[in-house]
């Protein structure tokens, strides 16, 4: 959209029938439909400056539905919290837990409101090289990142109990994390979850990425679905274009959106490659995966929450299991969403999609997903009884199982990693590959595996980074909106706070 938007003639090639990849839509036999990937839609407000860049209106385009609650937690330890983006609401729930800890929530919330926006410009620039590192924001804003604390580690601060902590860590998932590893800086996460609220496109994630695709192509942008890329053309170093099984595409830079890892690997020679070889890549630090159940299910769950989060009680060993990789999780965490609650339409009427997600460890060649995708499958749905889905096995009439292994094969994420390159503070800012890849000449990168990194409100904003990056270094208006954010050169991630 952006690129269109400078005036550069620009097409989409495809692997899949689908847009939007991880973040697409699964279309089931007996009607039923599923993300793929993103079920929290968080802070449009990014996204929706893209559109206006570009004289479009997201509003018009998705209809976003704010949750309130905005998930169910259930804490295997006891206790129970329908978390809310109403201040009180929020510490009411909190206070059952632990009156002392509710106290602290505004606190909480006005601490990382200031470190968000202190943080705000280092997530809006591209960082080329160590020398960015001496950026004034950056260095203003050190004092508040805390770099070498965790998550949790900084939460303590506010709250005592730990369940509260979880409350206010799980989020760190979404970037493939622990909260006990995951730098303090991501308490933004749950923040800005508070602050700006949890949206639910009807038609989920894949109806954002279908809306995408259709102000893009109303722009003059060709997508070719259907259309694997075989080759990445090359003159020396330089990136000339790809074939595909209908042909070459030739181009004066290429933009990669596909995985990084898997990307580099497969399709670009090692000898090419310097700071990013093969060798390299496989030293790096990868987040976790998922094992994925969608079921189709036979009636409909008006008692169970859109989104259900269900934290065992032995949260610390459940994460080494992940972070070790050498056996499966015997009583893991989950997460279950219940779309049909807010938007029936994605089931036949009368039935109900369920999405269950469980983290485990990304594939190490340790477990055999071949022999345990049954099992686990198993003491999954027997999990699914401790938030009262006693009966669900006998009601599916749609089932699609993903493991680790097929989130590498089916969908060519490097070890299944679905979270990308980790978020560990030796894989942040320069360390991170670069938005104009600096291993090749004309290549651009954008999505979880360049800066500022995973979820999909920062993927957004590594397409604005590159965007302008391209724009300036090949010469193309930098025609955005009047009026937007994007014109001004300002992010939007500030704006639009819940009173």
């Amino acid at each position: 959209m952006l690129l269109a938007r400078t005036g550069a003639d620009v097409t989409v090639v495809e692997r899949l029938d689908r847009v939007g990849g991880r973040s697409s839509t699964i279309e089931a036999e007996g009607g039923y439909r599923f993300d793929m990937g993103p079920t929290f839609f968080l802070y449009p407000r990014v996204l929706s400056d893209i559109f206006a860049a570009c004289g479009k209106d997201l509003s018009r385009e998705v209809d976003l539905i704010r949750l309130d609650p905005q998930y169910h937690l259930i804490f295997e330890a006891g206790g129970e919290l329908h978390a809310s983006p109403n201040q009180t609401k929020m510490a009411e729930q909190v206070a059952k837990l632990s009156p002392a800890d509710a106290a602290n929530l505004p606190r909480f919330m006005s601490d990382n409101r200031r470190k968000l926006e202190a943080f705000r410009p280092v997530l809006e620039k591209a960082f080329n090289s160590v020398f960015d590192l001496v950026d004034p924001a950056l260095l203003k804003s050190l004092p508040l990142m805390r770099p070498h604390q965790s998550v949790d580690a900084d939460l303590s601060r506010y709250f005592a109990d730990p369940r509260v902590r979880l409350a206010f860590s799980f989020q760190s998932k979404y970037l493939g994390m622990s909260p006990f590893r995951c730098p303090s800086l991501f308490t933004i996460l749950s923040f800005m979850e508070y602050e700006f609220g949890v949206h639910h496109p009807r038609g989920g994630t894949g109806a954002v990425m279908a809306a995408m695709a259709k102000a893009a192509t109303e722009m003059g942008v060709r997508i070719r679905l259907n259309e694997p890329v075989e080759e990445i053309l090359f003159e020396g170093r330089k990136a000339t274009g790809v074939r595909t099984n209908a042909g070459e595409y030739k181009a004066d830079a290429l933009v990669i959106n596909s995985d990084f890892a898997q990307t580099m690997t497969n399709l670009v020679p090692n000898h090419l490659r310097k700071r990013w070889t093969d060798e390299k890549i496989g030293r790096k630090k990868f987040s976790c995966s998922t094992f994925m159940l969608y079921l189709g299910i036979e009636g409909t769950l008006p008692d169970l929450a859109h989104h259900t989060i269900y934290l065992t009680k032995d949260y610390a060993r459940n994460i080494k299991d992940i972070e070790d990789g050498l056996e499966l999780p015997a009583e893991p965490s989950f997460y279950v969403q219940n779309a049909c609650v807010t938007d029936p339409g994605l089931a036949p009427p009368g039935h109900s999609t369920l999405y269950v997600l469980v983290p485990v460890a990304h594939r190490m060649d340790v477990i055999d997903w071949t022999r345990e995708q049954a099992r686990y499958r198993a003491l999954v749905l027997k999990r699914l009884e401790r938030i009262g889905l006693t009966d669900i096995e006998k009601r599916i009439r749609y089932e699609k199982v993903l493991t680790p292994q097929g989130w590498e094969d089916d969908m060519q994420i490097y070890r299944g990693a679905t979270f990308n390159l980790a978020h560990s503070l030796d894989q942040m800012l320069h360390l991170r590959p670069r938005n104009k890849f600096e291993d090749l000449e004309g290549v651009y990168l954008v999505g979880g595996g360049t800066h500022p990194g995973s979820g999909l409100p920062v993927i957004f904003e590594s397409a604005r980074i590159t965007s302008r990056l391209m724009a300036d270094q090949l010469g193309l208006s930098q025609n955005w909106e009047p009026g937007t954010l994007m014109a001004a050169g300002q992010s939007a991630l500030v704006e639009e706070r819940v009173s």
